[in-house]
Formats: C-alpha cells, sequence, structure tokens
C-alpha cells in the first residue's frame, strides 16, 4: 500500500512538470522611468552637495539610518554621523575637492529598492603635507530605497581602483629559468 502511494505521488509530480514549463520565468522588477531618473538625480546632488563643500546638504541625499563607507573603509551610520564626517573632511583634505560620480547602472529588486553602480572620480584632495593627491578614481556602489516618495541612499559603499600597473616595456626583463 505504501509504495502504491509513493508511486502515486511520483506519477502525479511527474505529471506536473510540462505544466511548469507554460509559466514564464519571473521577469526581475524594473523601475519607471520617473524613479530611473529620480535615482539619478540623487547621485547628481550627491556630488554636486560635496563639490559646494556642504557637508548637511550631502548628508540629506542619505536615508536617516544610513550607512556609509569610504574609499579607505571608513564607517558611519546614520545621517547626523554622515554629516559630521564630511563636515570635518571638508574643512581638510577635501576643501578642494571635486567630485563627480557617472551612474553605470541600476537594478530595481522591488518598486522601492535599488543598487546603483557609479564610476567616481575625486579631483582636489590634499595630502597630510598639503600638496594634491593625483585624481582618484574608482566605484560606488550604494542601496538606493524609496521613503514617502523619495529615493534616499540607504547604503554607500566606493572602492578606489589602484594605480595602473606598469607595461610590460616598463619592467624588468626575466631572467630565463635554468634548464
Amino acid at each position: 500500500m505504501r509504495l502504491l502511494r509513493i508511486f502515486a505521488a511520483m506519477t502525479m509530480a511527474l505529471g506536473l512538470i510540462p505544466s511548469l514549463a507554460a509559466f514564464p520565468a519571473q521577469s526581475p522588477p524594473t523601475g519607471s522611468d520617473a524613479d530611473t531618473a529620480a535615482i539619478k538625480q540623487v547621485f547628481t546632488d550627491f556630488y554636486e552637495n560635496f563639490t559646494r563643500h556642504d557637508a548637511h546638504a550631502t548628508a540629506m541625499t542619505f536615508a536617516e539610518d544610513g550607512d556609509f563607507t569610504n574609499m579607505r573603509g571608513v564607517h558611519r551610520r546614520g545621517r547626523k554621523e554622515i554629516e559630521a564626517w564630511f563636515a570635518a573632511l571638508f574643512t581638510g583634505s577635501l576643501k578642494d575637492s571635486r567630485r563627480t560620480d557617472i551612474v553605470r547602472s541600476i537594478r530595481f529588486f522591488t518598486p522601492d529598492v535599488a543598487t546603483v553602480d557609479a564610476d567616481t572620480t575625486i579631483t582636489g584632495t590634499k595630502a597630510s603635507d598639503g600638496s594634491e593627491v593625483p585624481p582618484r578614481k574608482g566605484l560606488m556602489i550604494a542601496t538606493l530605497t524609496k521613503h514617502g516618495g523619495h529615493w534616499m541612499i540607504s547604503t554607500f559603499h566606493e572602492a578606489e581602483f589602484p594605480e595602473p600597473r606598469a607595461t610590460s616595456a616598463d619592467r624588468p626583463a626575466r631572467a630565463p629559468a635554468n634548464p
């Protein structure tokens, strides 16, 4: 009797397999053109406020409980900590800095959650001796969430690209291997 039930269950399961093919694959959510434009505007607001050295306006692009991690791995949580961090930087090493973020891609997970990859360039950073640091380039990865109809940065992580490696003409030739 037990074997008969197992056989019946397997037959029913196998019978369902062809009907599963009739269901279309779940397509990922897509944002509206207005949502895409609004997300791009958040990035524009972020880098323009950064370039104006306005710590408050820069922090206001973040959600109240947002997370910020910079190129060196420094982490700040919450809009107040983020604002204080930028205020200190804008009177120090970033007082003459300029920033540009160009959105590379936006992926919507739900109508109210999206991730964004953006190329970042920061110029005008000062070293501790006052000299200007070469332009810094990197990748920003952010998760944005919609709060009360407005997109805000919830998590922000950026990574600095390494300095380009020397070309083969710049490297010494390798000694031949011993036979």
